[in-house]
């Protein structure tokens, strides 16, 4: 994917679009146009980009089911999700920005040893009660993580407009993480019921996510 925005020479933006694959051309009339006049932005494409980034970004989904893995009660959760939302939307928009600038190669690993911290602190210490706290800390560096996608888009290159791509890719992202969170937590909660679940499976679903993230981290630091 590719975003384009075109502008004269007076920096008016003439157009923006997304660019893919299937949709690989930007048609504008120039002839007779408002100079000022704009086409629509594409709120859709960045919000479905959103939500196809966190559905596909299989270290932010597996960092994202070891917090909710240990259960607690809805509020519990809802507090787990809203930090991290908040947490990655703060860097995510300092980053897209350009006010903060972390290379991928650094960014990269510690979402990765993110997931392992996770991991353990849910075997050494299952307690859901604080653990807003430390989503928002790990979210701050998922955000920078989500950033790298829209640079990598060119947003906010030659003067094109950010406000909208980053909110509506925000946006994107927080739906595609309330409708895995309403898919998965139902699951868990039945799942805790059970003694086996709790002493034996959530243990062992911790022990795999730490092994997905130490591979990660390995992977990310040496190659």
């Amino acid at each position: 994917r590719q975003f384009i925005s075109l502008q004269d020479q007076a920096n008016h933006r003439l157009a923006e679009q997304m660019l893919d694959a299937s949709h690989d051309e930007l048609t504008v009339e120039l002839v007779g146009r408002d100079q000022h006049a704009v086409t629509p932005h594409p709120f859709r494409a960045f919000l479905c980009l959103g939500v196809e980034h966190i559905a596909t970004g299989y270290d932010h989904l597996l960092f994202l089911l070891g917090l909710l893995l240990v259960g607690g009660s809805l509020r519990a959760a809802l507090k787990i999700i809203t930090s991290f939302t908040l947490a990655h939307s703060i860097t995510l928009a300092l980053a897209t920005l350009n006010i903060i600038s972390i290379p991928p190669k650094v960014i990269e690993p510690l979402i990765a040893a993110s997931i392992v911290f996770v991991g353990v602190q849910n075997i050494l210490s299952p307690d859901a009660g604080k653990r807003w706290l430390l989503t928002f800390g790990f979210g701050l560096i998922h955000g920078c993580g989500f950033a790298s996608r829209l640079r990598g888009l060119g947003i906010g290159a030659n003067g094109s407009s950010i406000v909208v791509p980053l909110l509506s890719f925000n946006l994107g992202v927080e739906l595609g993480q309330l409708a895995i969170a309403a898919l998965v937590l139902p699951l868990i909660w039945k799942c805790r019921s059970s003694p086996v679940f709790v002493q034996r499976l959530a243990p062992i679903g911790s022990c795999l996510i730490v092994v997905a993230g130490s591979y990660w981290l390995v992977e990310r630091t040496l190659f």
